[in-house]
């Protein structure tokens, strides 16, 4: 199933996901992005997954950190900081205008849980879509990069998904650029290794049609 409609038509918001390995650069596009819309004079939300609200901040801590979570508690810990994040604070902002700009959304767990842990991708499509009562992103920039590259990147202990393995990061890779192919008209593909400011100018490019503005 590809869902597409974002936001409602009563949601005079524009939602926009950043999507993609870790080591990709997505936190960093997403604030680039946000302070150019800002510049423009409309307010932005940024948030990211899990983790955007102070229930998140737990669920994430419990997810990323915890002892002993199997996949499908996994997948249903994300599913409920998604179903709060959403109702707590992605469509309220919506609601008043706002772009809200989110490091990770239901495309991750799909790739994560459904394709990397193997709990079938369509299963927990069907949940974050239940949760979220089918909100998607407008827009949705996929950072594209080898996963041995990205894990270079990172600095810090690693969490309990850096840690899934090479095969498991090869797998979510291509789970998001199937999903990519398969909606081109949600999806913006870039390479994550070209430079930062180059990535920021393609993203201003595909965003200032969604909201009136020249890139």
């Amino acid at each position: 199933m590809t869902l597409t409609a974002t936001p409602p038509p009563t949601a005079p918001g524009v939602f926009i996901s950043f999507e993609g390995g870790d080591g990709a650069g997505k936190s960093t596009q997403s604030r680039l992005l946000g302070s150019w819309v800002e510049s423009h004079g409309r307010e932005v939300v940024l948030t990211r997954e899990p983790g955007g609200t102070a229930l998140g901040q737990v669920l994430r801590d419990a997810v990323l950190h915890g002892d002993h979570v199997d996949p499908r508690t996994e997948a249903l810990l994300y599913a409920a900081d998604r179903a709060h994040h959403v109702h707590s604070l992605v469509r309220p902002a919506l609601d008043r205008g706002a772009v809200v700009i989110t490091d990770r959304y239901l495309d991750s767990s799909v790739a994560y849980q459904g394709t990397g842990r193997d709990l079938g991708a369509q299963e927990v499509e069907d949940l974050s879509v239940w949760a979220t009562r089918g909100l998607m992103p407008v827009l949705t920039v996929l950072l594209d990069l080898d996963p041995v590259v990205g894990g270079g990147r990172l600095t810090g202990d690693p969490d309990r998904l850096e840690r899934a393995g090479d095969d498991f990061h090869r797998r979510t890779r291509q789970a998001f650029l199937d999903r990519a192919a398969a909606d081109p008209g949600r999806w913006l593909v870039l390479d994550a290794t070209a430079p930062i400011e180059q990535i920021a100018d393609q993203v201003r490019e595909r965003v200032a049609p969604l909201l009136g503005l020249a890139p």
